[in-house]
């Protein structure tokens, strides 16, 4: 396999394919959401956590005490998670279980949970060639609605989920009513100003009041950041 060590957050670093599944601005973004709501968390459980990037960017930024759960269904990115915790001397904090999410029930509760689910259904969209990369975005083992009961199951009583999905799309509001939850949040993502939003960011819990957050914009119409997107990129410089 062709892998390249890149700098994720700080001084960690992730492997990830060349030309497969990477990390990218929808990761960074789920964690911003995710540490931004719960800077205390000392447990974090990642759903479909893949080469393990959202789970670490958030970890980062909590607690030297916390630990992370992350379960991926895809062999390749697990071992690739594997050799990014090793990589970062994280092997005491940092645990991967190589799963589906749909079968992954545990009697624990954790205070904050994150997901990034794959946002296309899997008889819509084309298919890549790479099954990484198709894994990652279609809905092959999983869509919006199985990360929301999952982690309802798993979500403490006054803990928070961050998920992130694609900006047009409503079932993540639905899937996270049919759970059980309260929608805390939804956050809107332009990648550029005038464009329709590429992602949104969901906030939820167990009950509590839906707060209205303005919508966050990486680029304006000429290309350049957003002030506010570089003050969000320089905390994970």
């Amino acid at each position: 396999m062709d892998v390249t060590l890149d700098r994720i957050v700080g001084d960690w670093q992730v492997h990830q394919l060349r030309r497969g599944h990477r990390f990218s601005v929808d990761d960074q973004l789920t964690a911003w959401t995710a540490f931004q709501a719960a800077p205390r968390a000392t447990r974090l459980l990642d759903l479909g956590c893949g080469i393990g990037s959202v789970g670490l960017m958030t970890l980062y930024f909590l607690p030297p005490t916390a630990t992370l759960l992350g379960v991926e269904v895809q062999q390749v990115s697990v071992d690739l998670a594997r050799r990014s915790v090793a990589t970062n001397g994280l092997q005491e904090r940092v645990e991967l279980i190589h799963q589906d999410l749909r079968e992954f029930h545990r009697p624990e509760r954790f205070p904050l949970i994150t997901g990034s689910p794959p946002y296309i259904p899997a008889d819509k969209g084309v298919h890549s060639p790479h099954p990484q990369r198709a894994g990652a975005r279609m809905e092959l083992k999983g869509d919006v609605f199985d990360y929301c009961r999952t982690a309802a199951e798993h979500l403490a009583p006054e803990g928070l989920f961050a998920l992130c999905h694609a900006g047009l799309d409503p079932r993540p509001g639905r899937a996270i009513e049919a759970a059980g939850l309260t929608l805390r949040h939804r956050r809107e993502v332009y990648f550029r100003r005038s464009k329709p939003p590429t992602i949104a960011l969901y906030l939820a819990g167990w009950g509590g009041a839906q707060e209205e957050v303005p919508p966050l914009v990486i680029r304006e119409d000429d290309g350049e950041q957003t002030a506010e997107y570089l003050a969000i990129r320089s905390l994970f410089a």
